[in-house]
């Protein structure tokens, strides 16, 4: 069966991001609308073990991601070295080019049901995304809806047999971009610690085009005890396992 596209999806598309929340997404969407397309924004700043997490989904789900990516980028460092910018009160650019510009090329039309991993420990995090992406007017959240939050959602996949992405194992709270210029302090110290190429290299990028991710300090100069970075305290399978064998997705009950 060929991938489908923009102009034959009839209902609505999910965007998956390597992250459990946006997973069980899609399998609640998949039971309520099997038309639906799942599609993912590659970004290569990801951990690697992001693709081997998405094809477990796969074949959780039955059905292919369909994968995208920026065609003027390469990855977040090539945004980051050609426009010379990092990030703002408003968000980070590379946000934008890699996935905002990504999704709107694919489907811009309004009648599509777009739909997202927010969990509803995140309510504020969504009414943002509507202020600052007004063109998108269908916007559905199923983990909102069933009131599920992301611990619900590590289970549900706990449950179907799915490892997590190893940046959540490692103690990071989403499975995004190894060095997220949207991270404070504490995110950074954790980073110098597990990736100590990536904050090298951050570090040198700051120096080069005269910005910081971090407000009031250069990476140089960032105290290795400051900020605060609690790491992620994963469940263990059990309140949950079993529970509802025949579709992997159990509510709150």
């Amino acid at each position: 069966m060929p991938e489908p596209t923009a102009l034959d999806m009839t209902k609505s598309i999910v965007w998956f991001s390597c992250g459990a929340a946006s997973a069980v997404a899609a399998k609640l969407t998949l039971e309520r609308d099997p038309t639906a397309t799942i599609a993912r924004c590659i970004v290569a700043n990801e951990h690697p073990d992001n693709d081997r997490f998405a094809a477990d989904v796969e074949r959780w789900l039955g059905r292919k991601i369909l994968n995208l990516s920026s065609h003027k980028y390469a990855d977040c460092w090539d945004v980051w070295e050609k426009r010379r910018f990092l990030n703002s009160p408003g968000g980070a650019l590379c946000t934008v080019e890699m996935k905002k510009k990504v999704r709107r090329a694919f489907c811009d039309d309004p009648d599509v049901t777009q739909v997202f991993g927010y969990t509803v420990e995140e309510r504020e995090r969504l009414e943002r995304f509507k202020a600052h992406n007004p063109e998108v007017l269908n916007v559905s959240c199923p983990l909102i809806d069933r009131g599920m939050n992301k611990t619900h959602c590590f289970r549900v996949l706990q449950n179907a047999g799915i490892e997590l992405p190893a940046m959540y194992r490692l103690g990071y709270h989403n499975a995004n971009c190894i060095g997220c210029v949207k991270g404070g302090a504490g995110y950074w110290n954790k980073i110098r610690k597990d990736f100590p190429d990536v904050f090298a290299r951050m570090a040198d990028l700051e120096a080069r085009i005269g910005a910081t991710v971090l407000k009031g300090t250069s990476l140089r100069d960032l105290r290795p005890d400051a900020g605060r970075h609690e790491d992620l305290d994963l469940p263990d399978c059990g309140l949950f396992c079993g529970q509802n064998e025949g579709y992997g997705v159990t509510e709150p009950g």
